[in-house]
């Protein structure tokens, strides 16, 4: 049995598919690097330190918050909240709510986007559904300031985009050390692909523009076979070793819940 309003279907297939959990690697690894609250991320070390084993720690809080059993979801929750308010007693300050919602934010968006390049675009309901259920989350995180409906979640994560992220030196210093996890060409398709997925507010603060290619292989990667694992064929070519690890715990960690999400690709409106 899982979290009765923080875990969801859609949910559970969106961390479920290796796919979606390397384009939140694409989109997340951006965002992090230009929020305004990036200094939080260097505090500890841990993260400019290993950005690859620190992004699945992030994956592996998702899995066990939507596949695992109320009681666990509830103690990962708490574990979180217990990590975080260490940092701050360390460092004598506290986290922005504003950084905690944009990180919420982030789940929901990449999320949605994840899920129309691996899946197809989610329904209305699904929207519905892994809106309610990062809602949830945020709530069980004692957030404040959240969006009482997705209309209200549209409006307020644009003006976040907006208002709370910008290139620092911190920025260029966390994205030197994702190229030194990843090596010069793998960062250069990694910065591919964040050009294509990242929120349009974002790519001329980090120097994106989409490149054509990407851009169609992205539209039409759904219609490929594989279901939410069409790139497993290539991992060892594509990715690095960290990686590639990360990914195959992460899939044992969920069960293999991407082998039963292999339904037909959904076509967008447009």
């Amino acid at each position: 049995m899982y979290h009765p309003t923080i875990s969801s279907p859609v949910a559970r297939r969106v961390w479920g598919s290796p796919d979606c959990v390397l384009l939140f690697f694409a989109g997340g690894s951006a965002e992090f690097a230009a929020i305004k609250a990036v200094d939080w991320l260097f505090f500890t070390g841990r993260l400019p330190e290993d950005p690859i084993g620190r992004f699945f720690g992030t994956v592996g809080f998702a899995r066990r918050v939507f596949f695992g059993s109320p009681a666990e979801a509830t103690a990962a929750v708490e574990g979180i909240r217990r990590a975080h308010g260490r940092v701050e007693a360390a460092r004598g300050g506290r986290i922005p709510q504003w950084a905690y919602r944009d990180v919420l934010f982030m789940l929901i968006d990449h999320g949605e986007r994840a899920h129309a390049v691996v899946f197809g675009p989610m329904t209305e309901a699904e929207r519905r559904s892994h809106f309610g259920g990062a809602l949830a989350l945020g709530r069980a995180m004692r957030l404040e300031g959240l969006p009482a409906t997705y209309a209200e979640y549209r409006t307020q994560r644009r003006r976040q985009l907006l208002e709370d992220f910008a290139r620092t030196p911190l920025t260029d210093e966390l994205l030197r050390r994702y190229r030194r996890a990843l090596g010069p060409w793998r960062f250069r398709l990694l910065r591919a692909v964040q050009a294509s997925v990242l929120p349009e507010e974002l790519r001329p603060v980090l120097g994106l523009e989409p490149e054509p290619v990407v851009d169609a292989l992205l539209r039409r990667y759904r219609f490929l076979p594989g279901g939410g694992d069409k790139l497993r064929p290539l991992h060892g070519a594509l990715l690095p070793p960290g990686l590639t690890e990360g990914l195959r715990r992460t899939e044992l960690a969920a069960g293999g819940s991407h082998k039963v999400h292999g339904y037909a690709p959904r076509r967008s409106a447009s």
